[in-house]
């Protein structure tokens, strides 16, 4: 294929998109990557923002308004200087553009838009944004592709539209092998569901990365808190952190759990690392992995205590199992094999 695409990131706090646009490169495809987050912002924002919502709310009666952040112009220029035949946008453009106006630009200009649905999830708690990216984004785009089966599944019944399932993956990792310094390694941002289910491994060697941990600090045992580290981290810190720990916890947001889905980053990430994981149980997970070769899952809190103790006295099977995980890894889930299923479907 020798069309050239645009990937416009809307979540560029974490390195999928440049991982995906490096993987466009390894294919040797034309692309141009931006975060969006970097574009011109409109004048006045908040301001603006809050008069925009407040007569969306009362004259228009609207539940729900995201008044956009950057320019049209700003998409007008990049579109001008990119001169892309695809645009790929990574997560959602609704908080950052007004969507009658990128449907319009796209008229003008002729280019294919697909979207990469990395975050709908999170949505699911606040029920009339997730209404308004359903109902306003997902009908601008030529099709979608979900990380998430089952939120694919929602999305083709709901709006009719034209959805794929396409699970996450990531970039190949130089191994090393340094000392197994933690038993456990979680890394992830506060939720519930998480605290609860940490509080149960706090007499193992546990070591815990993430953001929003002190705001549950109340909540949180002297144990579990002295394992925190309240620090996001990505690339090399975070493959660092992989190699030099036994077990790689992997326990979704509760949201994520809610709609049965579970198959993040972090999964593709452990197995990238050639590294032991952990994860609960999904149903999506049969349809990728060999569960109980290439990874391991947990359905219960008491399921996930006596599996960390059984593969931390039992390094051989774990060791097994992680090799296992790279090698499906390496056949199936890196960014590359993941970017030629996207160029066959959009053909």
């Amino acid at each position: 294929m020798n069309k050239k695409i645009l990937i416009i990131d809307g979540i560029s706090g974490v390195p999928m998109g440049l991982e995906i646009d490096e993987a466009f490169h390894n294919l040797n495809i034309p692309s141009h990557y931006v975060a969006a987050v970097n574009l011109n912002h409109r004048s006045f924002y908040k301001p603006l923002s809050a008069i925009n919502k407040a007569i969306h709310k009362h004259i228009y009666n609207e539940t729900y308004y995201r008044y956009p952040k950057l320019t049209d112009d700003s998409l007008v220029k990049l579109i001008k200087e990119t001169k892309p035949d695809i645009v790929f946008v990574i997560g959602f453009l609704y908080r950052f553009f007004d969507l009658n106006q990128v449907q319009k630009i796209k008229k003008e200009f002729g280019f294919e838009l697909y979207l990469y649905d990395t975050d709908s999830c999170n949505l699911f708690t606040n029920k009339r944004e997730l209404v308004y990216f359903f109902n306003n984004e997902l009908p601008i785009y030529d099709h979608i592709f979900s990380f998430s089966k089952t939120t694919t599944q929602f999305i083709n019944k709901l709006n009719q539209l034209d959805a794929s399932h396409l699970p996450f993956g990531a970039k190949s990792i130089p191994l090393h092998t340094p000392d197994k310094v933690n038993d456990i390694l979680f890394v992830g941002s506060a939720d519930m569901r998480r605290v609860y289910l940490l509080e149960q491994l706090t007499q193992f060697k546990l070591k815990v990365y993430g953001s929003k941990w002190q705001r549950n600090h109340s909540v949180i045992s002297p144990e579990l808190n002295t394992a925190i580290s309240p620090e996001s981290i990505w690339g090399e810190p975070l493959h660092q952190q992989l190699f030099k720990s036994k077990i790689i916890l992997n326990i979704t947001r509760s949201t994520f759990f809610g709609v049965e889905t579970g198959i993040n980053l972090r999964i593709f990430e452990t197995l990238a690392a050639q590294s032991f994981l952990l994860t609960d149980h999904t149903p999506e997970l049969a349809d990728l992995f060999k569960i109980g070769e290439e990874i391991e899952s947990y359905s219960s809190s008491e399921e996930l205590v006596d599996k960390v103790s059984y593969y931390l006295k039992n390094e051989d099977k774990r060791n097994k199992i992680a090799i296992k995980g790279y090698e499906s890894f390496l056949k199936k889930h890196s960014w590359n094999k993941c970017m030629e299923k996207f160029l066959v479907q959009i053909k």
